[in-house]
């Protein structure tokens, strides 16, 4: 099974999920149940039947983290040498040529990615065209509305 890269701070975030799904919402959950089972009769128990699909969501999530949690290779960006080229976890600033906006994205895995935060999946064709890149190139991207020219401004260690 190969290692997937994943930020410091995307970690911490997983970890505290993973923690608060374990010791607060599951015995939530269990109380949950065992309330509705004191209610009687299961068949017609709609507060049971929805503990028990709620315990099912949080059992799937508990395990998708614990999954992904296990595979991470986690990389604290600030201890990266400063080389200005584009690798996970830098954020790297653009001119758009087409539009001269000035942007900055930080390049994450999937679980991180957020884009009101700036945060880009490092599997989305921005972040493919900028990985090994340096300051100065221009690369092209295909987008729904036609291809976009970026400069690279800048590439931050943040």
């Amino acid at each position: 099974m190969s290692k997937k890269p994943m930020t410091k701070h995307g970690h911490a975030q997983l970890t505290a999920e993973l923690l608060h799904l374990k010791s607060t919402v599951r015995p939530q959950v269990i109380a949950a149940i065992s309330e509705a089972r004191a209610h009687g009769d299961l068949k017609e128990n709609a507060e049971y039947h929805a503990a028990r699909e709620q315990q099912g969501f949080v059992e799937f999530r508990i395990k998708e983290l614990e999954s992904k949690l296990a595979v991470a290779q986690v990389i604290d960006i600030t201890i990266l040498p400063q080389t200005g080229k584009v690798v996970f976890g830098t954020t790297v600033e653009l001119l758009n040529m087409n539009t001269d906006e000035t942007v900055k994205y930080q390049i994450v895995c999937e679980d991180e990615a957020n884009f009101k935060e700036a945060k880009i999946s490092l599997a989305s064709p921005l972040a493919r065209a900028l990985i090994g890149k340096e300051i100065g190139e221009i690369i092209r991207v295909k987008t729904p509305g036609g291809e976009v020219e970026y400069e690279i401004l800048d590439v931050l260690h943040l």
